[in-house]
């Protein structure tokens, strides 16, 4: 493939940006170990986003339902409920 020549025309970049110094300081690959490891991005019913103000309370109702659901003697319900 032929590379066409270069010329100000063809360059969708606006002058005013510079992108050596707009990446300047840059590191490559900064979260690409945290992109690996993956997300728990849970999107909440609106509802329930109204309910819950912050990700600490729905973390603590969440651990509440558990205990709840691992009491001694509390037998598992079959009706699917």
């Amino acid at each position: 493939m032929k590379q066409r020549p270069h010329n100000e025309m063809n360059d969708e970049l606006r002058p005013e940006y510079n992108l050596k110094e707009l990446l300047k300081g840059a590191t490559r690959g900064k979260y690409a170990e945290r992109y690996r490891a993956g997300t728990n991005l849970v999107l909440l019913d609106p509802d329930v986003a109204k309910a819950f103000p912050n990700a600490q309370a729905v973390n603590e109702a969440l651990r509440l339902v558990l205990r709840l659901t691992t009491i001694p003697g509390n037998k598992k319900r079959t009706d699917g409920v």
